[in-house]
């Protein structure tokens, strides 16, 4: 197999996982605190991924000033667009009660929650594609991790938007077209940088694992926080331990 379409194949797969939360949730009540329990593990497996895989990795490769400045970048982006986002009513994309609004209270807002979902699945694609460069393959852990993520991030989201009234068509026609430009992404990091440097590709890492890690800090983590509260913590670190557990196994 091509190693652009192989590196195509875990970006679908990992926006595949999108789909299956946001069919979860519409079709099924999920309780509220499981939604957010859910969320605070994929916070943590995140977490330990970018940790224990990602920036470690791009550190031994590109060096710790590059890994560091391109990681502060990847945040910074993240920030100015999640911020111009949450003036058009994507501010609470991820939550799952009655935060989102609907199109009749904020107009565009569903254009901008459907802008800002893609926003945070972006960095974990190119991830994915970036991985298998170099001829290794791509890393257990991280395939693991945005999985994980992904089914709570899409259950969650979605249980805001049926709340605020969004249709069936908008709902999965969000998650699916983020599934296949999940796929796009990761086939295209694959072939743009089949040429690049090693310390290209680690600056490239540490910008997605800037941006991934101020996503979960900015929209996974309060979410999970407003349900389950004093246990978010321990939840997270439970998801941070198996993240990390996949990890040392795989290596």
């Amino acid at each position: 197999m091509p190693g652009w379409l192989e590196a195509g194949a875990w970006g679908l797969l990992g926006g595949a996982a999108l789909v299956v939360g946001a069919a979860v949730a519409w079709f099924v009540s999920v309780p509220s605190k499981v939604v957010a329990a859910v969320m605070a593990f994929g916070a943590g497996v995140l977490i330990s991924a970018l940790a224990f895989d990602l920036a470690e990795e791009a550190a031994e490769t590109g060096g710790l000033t590059t890994t560091a400045v391109s990681f502060l970048v990847g945040a910074l982006v993240y920030v100015g667009a999640n911020a111009l986002l949450a003036r058009r009513g994507a501010r609470h994309r991820k939550r799952s009660g009655d935060q989102q609004p609907s199109e009749s209270e904020q107009g565009g807002s569903g254009a901008a929650i459907a802008i800002g979902a893609l926003l945070d699945g972006i960095p974990e694609s190119v991830v994915l594609g970036v991985g298998l460069l170099g001829g290794g393959g791509v890393s257990t852990a991280v395939v693991a991790a945005v999985f994980i993520s992904n089914v709570p991030e899409g259950l969650s989201s979605v249980a805001g938007m049926k709340r605020a009234g969004r249709s069936a068509g908008y709902v999965f026609g969000v998650w699916g077209g983020i599934a296949l430009v999940s796929a796009l992404a990761a086939a295209v990091g694959y072939a743009a940088l089949g040429s690049a440097s090693p310390q290209v590709i680690a600056a490239i890492t540490a910008l997605a694992a800037g941006a991934i890690l101020t996503m979960i800090a900015d929209t996974m983590i309060p979410e999970a926080f407003e349900r389950t509260q004093v246990y978010t913590g321990l939840i997270t670190t439970l998801g941070f331990l198996v993240a990390f557990t996949i990890s040392r196994l795989g290596g």
